[in-house]
């Protein structure tokens, strides 16, 4: 039985390498034979796996230059029983790809919001006149670089090998210790592969890494003065630390927000049995995206 596995194409961009390092994990213990299935967007990845027409997505999380990737955020709070099976921390370094001559034939350069983002002092000292356009993917404009002018793309150096495309400068993102943390997802529903997955494979991995995180969003019940505070209090109060907060627009109204959190706690350990409990009085809606271990690429 093949595994298939959904993440942003086109090949070459990061979510491939993430899916790619996965894929070896996943290798020394898994009789099942991985296929890689490239969507045109991380939205469209997690869609695959909530219709079940893919097991599992590869889908950035995280960055820790630029933060979260809201378009995960987004698609994991719309859709339904989508559970968080694994992290992954990848170094990401980005280079210029283009076949001009030089810096100073350059006149736009494409590429992911995240990675323009993440090269923004770099753009902004070499090549501060350019037109800066982004696209679905790190990948997504490559194959026109041949024909198109002065046109350059931020990537990787692995995709200039894979398109065979000449790299003018690397290591340009702004900060030299740049990771995305990358979520392995799966349908909640999907016992048998979960069962799969959480068995020998875990074993290993926790040799790794023995601190579980746990993921989850709410709503609140009401825009009222201390609402935020008395659920996050519950947390404090417990002894859980939480290790990431951010809030996200509801979409229905203006100053309406979704908070999602990371904890550094498991999902079955008492104390968070207990927050969960009474976290549900304070909100409207509760979504757990689950327990996993982190891992990072370094140690595969």
């Amino acid at each position: 039985m093949n595994l298939s596995i959904a993440h942003l194409g086109p090949p070459g961009n990061y979510s491939e390498q993430a899916a790619l390092f996965y894929v070896n994990w996943l290798a020394k213990t898994q009789s099942k034979q991985p296929v890689l299935c490239p969507h045109p967007s991380i939205a469209q990845s997690l869609k695959a796996v909530a219709q079940e027409s893919a097991m599992l997505a590869v889908v950035p999380a995280e960055n820790s230059i630029e933060g979260s990737v809201t378009m995960t955020m987004d698609a994991m709070w719309q859709l339904d029983s989508l559970h968080i099976e694994l992290a992954l921390v990848m170094p990401i370094v980005h280079v210029l790809i283009s076949c001009a001559s030089s810096l100073d034939s350059i006149k736009t350069v494409y590429s992911h919001p995240q990675a323009l983002a993440q090269c923004q002092a770099w753009l902004e000292r070499f090549l501060p006149d350019v037109q800066l356009i982004a696209t679905n993917s790190t990948t997504e404009t490559l194959e026109k670089l041949e024909t198109e002018e002065g046109a350059a793309t931020i990537s990787s150096q692995r995709a200039a090998q894979l398109y065979n495309l000449p790299i003018l400068a690397a290591g340009i993102n702004d900060h030299p210790d740049n990771c995305t943390r990358f979520w392995v997802v799966s349908l909640g529903s999907n016992q048998n592969l979960n069962q799969d997955l959480n068995q020998d494979s875990f074993q290993d991995l926790k040799r790794i890494t023995n601190k579980r995180h746990t993921s989850l969003a709410f709503s609140l019940r009401a825009n009222i003065p201390g609402a935020l505070v008395k659920a996050l209090q519950i947390f404090a109060q417990l002894n859980i630390n939480l290790s990431r907060v951010e809030s996200r627009p509801t979409k229905r109204s203006l100053g309406e927000y979704l908070f999602f959190i990371d904890l550094e706690a498991d999902i079955q350990d008492e104390r968070m049995q207990a927050a969960l409990k009474e976290l549900s009085t304070y909100t409207e809606v509760l979504k757990i995206f689950g327990s996993y271990n982190v891992l990072s690429t370094r140690e595969m």
